[in-house]
């Protein structure tokens, strides 16, 4: 049986199966990524940046159609599947509207020459290895800004979200980009393994795992390629004592809840003053309790299956062992009874260090609160986990809250907001949760040439 299938995690049943790609077709695959370099970095970038924006329009008219399928591979609510719609073809947009800028030529002080510039020039072929959680997102986060420099994309998706992978490739052909500009390939690990290894692949981008990453990052580096890495987080979520505990706990609940809690810079672990911390716990859990659970295709849900039966298994079963270590259980934490991939959204406190919760991920419902009594305790909290993709605090004073987001090792810092994410704003990590940078005029600096040329004035 194929391992791309679209396993429907609500109901549990397969409802789409697609052939893998075989061996003997990956050279080919190879050969025509590397020959569609050529003629799509010779189109202008205004002619790039038009397809572009014809794919954001056919998201845009498309997101009803395309959050329903992703609701039904992958579980997500449908409301928020439409926004992932929606934000994946703002990414588009946003490409098409400001790369042909950010490609121009820059002029530097010639510096006893005749003229000195910079140029930005596509590298060659790339593959992009793409995660479940956010199927039309962190595939835009890559492909929008790589094809917009020239360079010509190899995909290969998640293996429970093949549907979306192909009507993504359709709508980038469709929107002009040529066929073999984009493959789209279901292909296996060892598979892309292979491509990275060969030298008609320029570089290689993941979202996913920290052992996936390592794996593509030491065949990368050993093939003297670049790779660009986003990979797990335990983002915190500090809490001063001068703002509303209530509606600040309100916020936390329903930003863990989000995409039921698969997300790698999710709010999962909320540091909260020991003043305030049983009112924080109450209302985190209240908001869990009274979450509703069900179809992710019925707009009233707000919590819907985890991502497969195996995935939902993992987080109750690190739920199970954080209280077996001695954390305490507030709610949740088990899996439903009957078809699907359900679990009841979980609060744990009593966490500590010698806990195998204290520093793994939990990519689930499962909120785990801190409490402390400083806010350089709740930094040093914070900043005392291997990942560092990003962190929040909130507070009334701001100064003083900026001045704490400041201490913060992560790649993404903010102040009375928690993961936010816009096509122009840096999105990426340090530590262990990867390196590199997406979106904005970051997403487009990676894998390019930037070609110093210099001209002086011939000798006499």
């Amino acid at each position: 049986m194929s391992t791309y299938v679209i396993a429907n995690p609500t109901t549990g049943k397969i409802e789409q199966e697609f052939d893998e790609l075989s061996d003997g077709a990956v050279a080919g695959v190879l050969g025509r990524s590397d020959g569609a370099y050529a003629s799509w970095r010779a189109t202008t970038a205004e002619e790039r940046a038009q397809s572009l924006i014809r794919a954001a329009d056919a998201y845009d008219a498309r997101q009803d159609e395309l959050g329903k399928l992703i609701s039904t591979e992958m579980g997500k609510p449908i409301k928020e599947a439409v926004g992932e719609v929606q934000l994946a073809g703002a990414i588009y947009r946003w490409y098409g509207e400001h790369g042909p800028e950010l490609l121009k030529t820059e002029v530097l002080d010639p510096q006893g020459s005749e003229e000195s510039l910079v140029q930005t020039e596509p590298i060659g072929s790339l593959v992009g290895v793409m995660p479940w959680n956010y199927p039309y997102y962190q595939v835009a986060r890559f492909v929008a800004p790589n094809l917009m420099v020239g360079n010509t994309i190899i995909l290969k998706h998640a293996r429970i979200c093949p549907g979306s992978a192909e009507a993504m490739s359709e709508i980038l052909h469709a929107a002009g980009v040529p066929e073999d500009a984009y493959i789209n390939v279901f292909a296996s690990n060892d598979q892309v393994a292979d491509m990275i290894a060969d030298p008609r692949v320029r570089g290689i981008s993941l979202t996913g795992s920290e052992r996936a990453g390592a794996s593509v990052a030491t065949t990368a580096a050993r093939n003297l390629k670049k790779s660009v890495l986003e990979l797990g987080g335990s983002d915190a979520f500090i809490v001063l004592d001068d703002g509303d505990i209530e509606h600040t706990a309100t916020i936390a609940a329903r930003a863990r809840l989000s995409n039921t809690g698969q997300a790698c810079n999710s709010p999962k672990r909320m540091i909260v003053p020991n003043g305030k911390f049983d009112e924080f716990v109450s209302t985190v859990t209240q908001a869990f309790e009274s979450a509703r659970l069900g179809d992710p295709t019925d707009p009233s849900t707000q919590v819907g299956p985890l991502s497969s039966i195996t995935a939902r298994d993992g987080v109750v079963q690190q739920v199970k062992r954080a209280v077996e270590q001695g954390a305490t259980l507030h709610t949740g934490g088990d899996a439903l009874e009957g078809e699907g991939a359900f679990m009841r959204p979980a609060v744990l406190t009593g966490v500590t260090k010698e806990m195998d919760a204290y520093a793994e991920e939990i990519f689930g419902p499962v909120a785990v609160v801190y409490g402390v009594d400083s806010a350089d305790e709740a930094v040093e909290l914070a900043n005392d986990v291997g990942f560092g993709l990003s962190g929040s605090v909130w507070g009334s004073d701001i100064d003083r809250a900026q001045q704490i987001a400041d201490q913060l090792e992560v790649g993404m810092a903010y102040v009375n907001e928690h993961g936010t994410t816009l096509p122009g704003l840096p999105f990426g990590g340090v530590k262990r949760s990867g390196f590199g940078r997406e979106l904005g005029r970051w997403g487009m600096g990676e894998f390019v040439n930037v070609r110093l040329r210099r001209t002086s004035k011939t000798k006499k």
